[in-house]
């Protein structure tokens, strides 16, 4: 039974930190003041903006330190990554989690973050919240659906989504938890103390940025390790600025998509508004979940 972390209720404490890659607190100014706008604390940590020359936020030390204080600090509620970028990946196996295990909170965020989430999932059983970054709350992002996604998933408000019926799309119904996020991350993290179990399970993709051979390649990582022929369903999100080599690869991103799981017989949605792009739902990864792809629509309901 995967364990959920409390609701947030107003006048409890948000962490807001960077694991990973550098943001200069600044660039977070507008997230930090929404949160307090929606009735929550911030408590910044000191790998936000910093003296930081290089890509990552700070030393693995000092990320590890930071994270690890916010993760064992009872007051907080729930710990909000400010960016992801590349960087858990060196610290992940040096966090302690005794604490965490007694007095779960919610880990927010994604790309990079989908090494917290899967790592959470598969060794401690507790659901996480792959949502929205500082930087989606920008230039007004913060009044958009998606970042009031997040909002409401904090405040423990059932997940009801609908998307618009693609092409590509298989009808079924699917039951199961839902994990998943960045696919590069995902085939990175088989064969590790992170690596996500998905039997059963109704998985959600997504990736920016990527060439499309790697995409292939990807995938089949995936497949060779078994992660995808005992799927509940398949939720496809967004592939954004994907790349091609001078010689052509021949498909498009969610054309090797469909092909690779053309074999096997469980839904799968196409187009679902979770991405690097600005559409992003938040998702409470872990939790039991109903997926429905009719002719008409899509949903996706816990």
């Amino acid at each position: 039974m995967v364990k959920i972390p409390p609701y947030l209720e107003p006048g409890d404490t948000i962490a807001v930190l960077c694991p990973a890659g550098y943001m200069s607190e600044s660039k977070a100014a507008a997230c930090l003041e929404t949160f307090t706008q929606w009735g929550y604390r911030v408590k910044i940590g000191k790998t936000l903006g910093g003296d930081s020359q290089y890509y990552f936020s700070a030393p693995d030390q000092d990320r590890l330190d930071d994270f690890q204080q916010m993760l064992d600090d009872d007051s907080i509620k729930a710990i909000f990554c400010a960016r992801g970028g590349y960087g858990i990946t060196r610290i992940i196996d040096r966090i302690k989690f005794k604490q965490f295990k007694k007095k779960p909170k919610w880990i927010i965020g994604f790309s990079d973050v989908t090494i917290l989430h899967a790592h959470i999932y598969r060794n401690y059983g507790v659901a996480t919240l792959h949502a929205p970054m500082a930087s989606a709350f920008n230039d007004g992002g913060m009044h958009s659906e998606y970042v009031l996604s997040l909002r409401h998933a904090l405040e423990g408000q059932k997940i009801r989504y609908q998307a618009e019926p693609h092409p590509f799309n298989r009808r079924g119904k699917a039951v199961g938890e839902l994990v998943g996020g960045n696919l590069c991350l995902l085939s990175h993290l088989v064969g590790t103390d992170s690596d996500l179990p998905t039997k059963g399970r109704i998985l959600f993709l997504e990736d920016v940025g990527e060439y499309l051979y790697n995409i292939d390649r990807l995938l089949y990582q995936l497949k060779r390790a078994g992660k995808l022929e005992k799927l509940a369903g398949l939720v496809v999100g967004g592939f954004t600025e994907c790349k091609d080599t001078d010689r052509p690869f021949g498909k498009e991103a969610y054309e090797i998509i469909r092909d690779i799981f053309k074999e096997y017989a469980y839904p799968i949605c196409f187009g679902f508004p979770v991405s690097h792009g600005a559409a992003n739902l938040a998702l409470k990864t872990g939790l039991g979940y109903k997926l429905i792809v009719s002719k008409t629509k899509v949903s996706l309901t816990e």
